[in-house]
């Protein structure tokens, strides 16, 4: 069941209904289909848009996975997305998610993410958050499940020092920006 990713990337999409006439590019690996027209993938790519919000966003996964509550690769970088969306919270099985180059700016939202049980990396650079002195100590606090974020491997000594960052009551404080 999994197949390639269903790419709806470079589609021009400014709301994710719009997507949903969309047909996604062709890869070198064919998209393959169940008997109901649904694509049998863990994958979604939705980066290169101009999507702004994610409210639609287990409408448009229902939409085009056979099983959407298996995704576990979404990419929504290079949008402009301002908000983490509680609606990714929905997304139980997620393990990569993508979200760098957009305009995400409240460094708290990222708390969100933590219920996530499967996540292990995460892209969140070029955003604004990413200029908060405390940005790589807050999410991997708060993300402790990390491997990798912004491409980078989650170090051992990474971890102690977030640890360290989220008792020291620094984390209150400093990132509700």
């Amino acid at each position: 069941m999994c197949g390639a990713p269903v790419d709806l990337s470079f589609k021009n999409i400014s709301s994710l209904t719009d997507a949903w006439i969309e047909e996604p590019s062709s890869s070198l690996r064919p998209l393959k289909k169940n008997s109901e027209m649904k694509y049998l993938s863990r994958s979604l790519r939705l980066n290169n848009n101009i999507i702004t919000d994610l409210h639609d966003l287990q409408r448009t996964v229902c939409h085009f996975l056979a099983e959407p509550s298996h995704l576990a690769w979404l990419d929504l970088s290079f949008n402009k997305i301002t908000h983490i969306d509680p609606a990714l919270c929905e997304l139980r099985a997620l393990r990569v998610l993508y979200l760098h180059g957009n305009n995400i700016f409240i460094m708290s939202e990222v708390d969100r993410l933590g219920v996530l049980p499967h996540l292990h990396s995460i892209t969140l650079h070029g955003n604004v958050i990413e200029t908060n002195k405390a940005y790589r100590n807050r999410v991997i606090s708060v993300l402790p499940r990390l491997k990798t974020m912004d491409f980078s491997a989650v170090t051992r000594q990474e971890r102690v020092m977030a640890k360290i960052w989220h008792h020291s009551g620094r984390s209150s404080k400093e990132t509700l920006q």
